[in-house]
């Protein structure tokens, strides 16, 4: 009943006429992102991050959500279409949507994966209602040990501790540490787009036999059961570290084959393969929220964004969000109800011009692009030194794609080690250097457990497959 009426309050903020159209703004350039190819939702929040500044906390919160959900929406619309995804959630959909589009069953594709994906939009505000509370009740017992093992699950600047100067190398504009805002919009905004010009466009668009994107009565019978096992799924990957709608809409699709019953085209046109990993990945996105909400800990790339968000405005993540802020709190939970809708409306009656925009080479955004980050990072401190920082960040990290070393790693531990390194310094004070308080604290413990034997199970397979080629060879 608390739940409800926690809702019922966040809906009233959420219903706001400022909140309403971030929100909207929100799903709008959401959609738009996802529909684009090479874009995508880290880029365009990273973008965005600087305009933040002159917002209240809540409708920049429910816009910068708005996008992240609103891209798994528009992903699939490239996906079906051209047989590009427009998203990297979008690219198990690719299998079956764009085997649907060549059979002249585009609209249907393309409804099923909206439907799917508000279906289970709507179902995973209730998981991230429910779970989220009880989540951030028992974080508030955590102490500075625990946090710190939670964050095993950037040195440049000041030391947190001591207000030292380090490895500033004498540059006064390095005394604050790398600035976020330039790290982000340099790895995710035109470190992408460089890397996306090097591919050459070719696209077939099956734009002229889209008819109806409403499902045959038929087509909805056979996806209950594939968008119920993807949205079941999704609520539960999207909370991992790691997790989110990339990892579960392939493990929606993966499970579909299995169970799914006779007769089975995986792979030539099933629409089950289009609802599955549609409805997972929306329901994965909106539940990454839990661990970002409660505990402050990032589950991907965009997260991290998020909490670089809060940060901004001034606002330490974690669970005491959700009692000192309960209007931020429950109404940006509130607004991803408000958010499906919207995009539901956006992604059928409108389909036609999202098609439309498919047609615009991707070498002429590029400039927008560019033009628009230079003006993002300077406006927030009006500091020419700031246009020098995010042109190295940008070079570093194009090195890094050449080099196959994914960038995301980076401005996870970004955001994360001052926190890790604040609480270890912290832990060790308060304990007079005994480091065994991290191992007889039962939360602290229990977490470093589960780091290793989440860094244990995603190694073994990758050290099993290279065992296996040095015994070939």
């Amino acid at each position: 009943m608390e739940t409800l009426n926690n809702l019922a309050f966040g809906l009233g903020v959420a219903l706001s006429w400022q909140n309403l159209l971030y929100c909207f703004i929100g799903c709008f350039l959401g959609t738009l992102v996802g529909v684009l190819p090479g874009i995508g939702p880290v880029a365009t929040v990273a973008m965005l991050l600087p305009f933040t500044f002159g917002l209240e906390p809540a409708p920049a919160l429910i816009m910068l959500a708005g996008i992240y959900y609103g891209a798994q929406y528009g992903g699939s619309t490239t996906a079906i279409l051209v047989n590009i995804p427009g998203e990297t959630s979008s690219v198990v959909t690719t299998l079956d949507g764009y085997q649907m589009a060549r059979r002249g069953r585009a609209g249907p594709a393309l409804g099923i994966a909206a439907i799917g994906s508000f279906v289970a939009g709507c179902i995973a505000t209730l998981v991230v209602a429910y779970f989220a509370p009880p989540l951030a009740e028992l974080a508030l017992k955590f102490g500075p040990a625990d946090y710190f093992s939670l964050m095993v699950f950037g040195l440049i600047g000041t030391d947190v501790n001591s207000g030292v100067i380090r490895f500033a190398f004498g540059w006064p504009e390095l005394a604050d540490g790398l600035g976020f805002v330039a790290l982000a919009m340099a790895f995710f905004g035109i470190t992408d787009v460089i890397f996306n010009l090097e591919h050459k466009e070719k696209q077939e668009v099956f734009t002229s036999r889209i008819g109806s994107v409403l499902p045959t009565a038929e087509d909805l019978r056979t996806c209950i059961g594939s968008i119920a096992r993807g949205t079941a799924l999704g609520a539960i990957l999207g909370i991992l570290p790691g997790g989110g709608a990339l990892l579960a809409s392939f493990a929606a699709y993966m499970l579909e084959k299995k169970v799914a019953r006779p007769p089975r085209m995986f792979g030539q046109g099933d629409i089950r393969g289009v609802a599955a990993p549609e409805s997972a990945n929306n329901a994965g996105a909106q539940t990454s929220f839990i661990p970002m909400l409660t505990l402050g800990i990032p589950s991907n790339p965009t997260m991290a964004l998020m909490i670089g968000a809060l940060m901004i405005q001034g606002i330490a993540p974690g669970p005491q969000v959700m009692t000192e802020r309960p209007a931020l709190f429950w109404g940006l939970i509130a607004s991803m109800w408000i958010g499906n809708l919207m995009l539901l409306v956006l992604n059928l009656p409108l389909v036609g011009l999202w098609v439309k925009l498919l047609a615009v080479p991707y070498r002429l955004l590029f400039p927008a692009i560019f033009v628009f980050c230079c003006i993002g990072v300077y406006t927030v401190d009006n500091k020419v030194f700031d246009i020098y920082e995010i042109a190295a960040l940008s070079a570093v990290g194009y090195v890094l794609l050449k080099l196959d070393c994914e960038p995301a790693p980076m401005v996870l531990g970004f955001i994360l080690g001052p926190m890790m390194e604040e609480n270890l310094r912290r832990t060790m004070m308060i304990s007079f250097g005994d480091p065994s308080v991290f191992f007889t604290r039962p939360i602290s413990a229990a977490f470093l457990i589960a780091a290793v034997l989440l860094l244990l199970v995603i190694a073994l397979p990758s050290l099993r497959a290279k065992r296996e080629e040095a015994m070939q060879e």
